[in-house]
């Protein structure tokens, strides 16, 4: 039975890929320091076979011997701003930056795949649209959001360079904004603010003039992009875009939240824009459709039920 590791299995994307990849039949070890993950979130799968949780932070070494790993999936690390700015930003860094070579060590030491999940973040505000993986970006080094930013391409290099020169097996993907259950409530992203917010009756709050675009992703096509990239050829690297091409102001969102949730009594209120806050995000995504026969299937309309029903309950808890 394979036995594959995720990094950040109680996050929003890992506690995701560990019931896909559990019920798909693999051995999962699923390790995290539930900084922004929650155990709430494998709670149903605890007890099972072929289960287990390590809590770990990846800033430190994890090399057991109980096991050999054939995939690790290196998903650990903040992705909101509020979670990974401010005071947290030494600790965003290391965990990409140092994080990312303690799992590369592990992989060349049990001779696994990795994949790294990278993030459009990378390409920081764009001077060229939509993104492509060939876009080498624009990124403020020393801005409020480089820990994340930079310390993302960072992982990337190390990927590569660890590949080049100790033959580790690598998979890089980038990460375009995505949504849908076992998110948190108090994420920050800007699909569970408009969400919870209209759910209690709250202002939403839009950022800047609410013309900046997004393009979201339902959580199910992310994973399943995952899995495929995971298992594509080894000549076949990347790295390569994961989102949803389906562009949208984040004025149109806010809309489209309204009209699913009627009745609130929640009105626009408009802040000032954040600093290095991208003015436009969409994947240009010809490479994952080429080289693995992938593009997003749930549209938005449908992925925002499925989400506001999650954070009905959740909200609620």
């Amino acid at each position: 039975m394979k036995q594959i590791l995720i990094t950040g299995g109680t996050g929003f994307v890992g506690a995701n890929l560990c019931k896909r990849l559990h019920a798909d039949g693999y051995h999962i070890t699923c390790l995290d320091n539930n900084y922004t993950g929650s155990l709430r979130n494998i709670e149903q799968l605890i007890n099972q076979p072929n289960f287990r949780f390590v809590e770990h932070d990846i800033i430190e070494p994890y090399m057991p011997t109980d096991c050999k790993f054939d995939e690790i999936y290196n998903l650990a690390c903040p992705a909101s701003p509020p979670f990974y700015q401010g005071r947290r930003s030494i600790f965003t860094t290391k965990t990409c930056v140092l994080g990312s070579i303690n799992m590369l060590e592990l992989a060349q030491a049990h001779d696994a795949r990795i994949l790294l999940s990278s993030t459009s973040e990378v390409y920081g505000d764009p001077k060229e649209h939509p993104q492509c993986e060939s876009y080498r970006g624009n990124v403020n080094p020393i801005g409020i959001r480089s820990c994340y930013d930079e310390g993302k391409r960072c992982a990337e290099s190390l990927m590569f360079d660890y590949q080049r020169h100790e033959g580790v097996d690598i998979k890089v993907i980038r990460i375009f904004n995505t949504y849908g259950p076992l998110m948190r409530p108090d994420d920050g992203r800007v699909v569970s603010n408009f969400i919870c917010q209209a759910l209690r009756g709250e202002d939403i709050t839009i950022y800047g003039n609410g013309e900046q675009t997004r393009s979201f992703q339902f959580i199910d096509d992310l994973i399943e992009g995952m899995i495929r990239m995971m298992g594509s050829p080894s000549n076949f690297s990347g790295p390569v875009n994961m989102g949803n091409p389906g562009e949208f102001t984040i004025l149109q969102l806010a809309e489209k939240v309204l009209e699913k949730i009627p009745g609130t009594g929640s009105k626009l209120v408009y802040r000032p824009l954040p600093q290095d806050d991208p003015t436009l995000r969409k994947p240009d995504i010809s490479l994952a459709k080429e080289n693995l026969d992938w593009k997003p299937k749930i549209a938005l309309n449908e992925g925002l039920d499925s989400a506001i029903a999650y954070f009905r309950k959740a909200i609620n808890q």
